[in-house]
């Protein structure tokens, strides 16, 4: 039994290390911080999910919600209620603080969780939002399953990052020009590494990987604002359908 006990934790301590692992090959450098001084991107993302989307009324999630930065503005656009998940409670913490001094408590919520394993049912969710969350996660394919099996028929999931179709061009300009300079400076490996996960390309293989049977890839990538439907970054739209196909781990 003490054998098992301690091959038990043995594992336990792989899996974690191998996923502290995929979380600092993901992280952006810690120059992304300067990004802080330009106009929030958020609300321009609220929009273009609400365009692209199109939600029902419901259960709606914004996965990977760290404080809230997306479903405080889309509570505020949309009047309905949001939960957060996030594997950090003191981020979703500090997130409802957040609400309750905006007078949105009543409709923001927290669960504590993670993309491959979301605590829902089937079939349950009306909408289902993530912005910079997947290049995180520890098993992206997995966890676009996920999203796919909680979308209730007719359901849709709106997955990536960037900065909306609206954000101010100047700022897209800047935001741009700083990422190509860095790319060439003393943390080039991290910030190559950073464009690479946010390429469409990727983001094609990880839904075609994960069997999504409807789904668009929006987007140029990091360092680019070409596509007009939603400016600078990648998205996944993914739309469940009202007779649901099974998809296959």
């Amino acid at each position: 039994m003490r054998n098992l006990a301690l091959s038990g934790a043995f594992f336990c301590c792989l899996t974690h290390l191998s996923a502290l692992a995929t979380a600092q090959e993901a992280a952006p450098p810690d120059q992304l911080k300067g990004e802080q001084s330009l106009p929030s991107r958020y609300p321009y993302v609220v929009q273009d999910i609400l365009k692209h989307c199109k939600p029902n009324k419901g259960f709606w999630v914004d996965l990977g919600a760290g404080k809230g930065q997306v479903a405080i503005p889309l509570i505020a656009a949309s009047g309905n209620p949001v939960v957060m998940l996030d594997p950090k409670k003191e981020a979703l913490a500090e997130g409802l603080e957040i609400a309750r001094k905006t007078g949105l408590a009543d409709r923001l919520f927290a669960v504590v969780g993670v993309a491959e394993q979301m605590p829902f049912p089937d079939n349950s969710v009306d909408l289902v939002v993530s912005r910079g969350s997947i290049f995180f996660w520890e098993d992206p394919v997995k966890g676009l399953q996920e999203v796919y099996r909680v979308l209730r028929p007719g359901g849709n999931a709106y997955i990536g990052g960037g900065a909306g179709s609206g954000y101010p061009k100047s700022a897209v300009e800047k935001l741009i020009q700083d990422r190509k300079e860095k790319m060439q400076g003393k943390e080039a490996a991290k910030w190559k590494r950073f464009v690479e996960l946010r390429r469409p390309e990727q983001m094609q293989k990880w839904a075609e990987d994960a069997k999504l049977p409807e789904f668009k890839v929006l987007g140029k990538g990091a360092i680019s604002a070409e596509d007009a439907s939603v400016g600078q970054g990648v998205w996944l739209l993914m739309e469940k359908k009202s007779k649901p196909e099974q998809v296959q781990p």
